[in-house]
């Protein structure tokens, strides 16, 4: 059973930058994929990044590959999404997420947990 609690969102201007952070419960986060999704109003959750357990592989979003990075601290048990050179339509409900497995993925059904999710909004 595996825990994650999101936190770092906040109102941002466009083209500026946001951290959110992730930390997860559990004593074998390094056994367990991360991934970014995020949510607006009337829209499915759409996949971010994932980064692998062993934080070697990283996936992303065509659309925001450039300017987003995940990352992650095993010894912290902690995910990161650095976002930069915000846009308008980043807007959303980012969520966390931990799948079972090390490899990277980006199908929201591979992902057994989430977060409560944290709300990030850019101004345009």
């Amino acid at each position: 059973q595996v825990q994650v609690v999101e936190s770092g969102g906040g109102l941002v201007q466009a083209g500026g930058s946001l951290r959110l952070s992730c930390a997860a419960s559990g004593r074998t986060f390094s056994s367990y994929a991360m991934g970014w999704f995020r949510q607006t109003p009337g829209k499915e959750r759409e996949f971010v990044a994932s980064i692998s357990g062993n934080g070697y592989s990283r996936s992303y979003a065509d659309s925001v590959k450039g300017r987003f990075t995940i990352s992650r601290d095993n010894a912290k048990n902690t995910v990161f999404l650095q976002m930069n050179s915000l846009k308008a339509e980043d807007t959303a409900v980012y969520y966390c997420a931990a799948a079972s497995g090390p490899f990277t993925r980006r199908l929201r059904t591979d992902y057994n947990y989430w977060g409560q999710g944290t709300q990030v909004t850019v101004s345009s």
